[in-house]
């Protein structure tokens, strides 16, 4: 079944492929029949960058619970570092966290969620002043 679900979005970060690392441009997540996993319909990742030609490609097939599991993993992860960058660096990131914290379901464990205690007891340097 072709289902023509695609989302492209620009990507900055960095991907491997073999023993290359290559800088990304853009993402894709698509979800239609698996071309390489023994699956039905799964979920596709593709990372890349296409100045670069075929080889800056790094691709993976999840299947659609799996990437549930990974989406979740996501939100709490980036609501962790937002609320790090609102505690160590002064930025706000309190309402997306709890936006984040409201949707988890009641089997996510306590401990995958951001701990303001954690971070308290961590020193870290000063963050620069980017006013100027």
């Amino acid at each position: 079944m072709c289902t023509s679900i695609v989302e492209i979005v620009r990507a900055d970060g960095m991907a491997k492929r073999g023993d290359q690392w290559f800088p990304l441009s853009q993402a894709v997540v698509a979800y239609d029949h698996a071309r390489h996993a023994p699956l039905g319909d799964v979920i596709t990742l593709d990372f890349l960058n296409g100045t670069l030609g075929a080889g800056a490609r790094a691709g993976v097939e999840l299947t659609l619970e799996s990437a549930k599991d990974l989406r979740a993993a996501l939100d709490r992860a980036i609501a962790a570092a937002e609320f790090e960058e609102a505690e160590v660096r002064g930025k706000s990131a309190l309402p997306r966290l709890v936006r984040v914290a409201l949707r988890e379901d009641a089997t996510t464990p306590s401990a995958a969620l951001p701990n303001p205690e954690r971070h308290r007891r961590c020193q870290y340097p000063a963050a620069p002043d980017r006013r100027s």
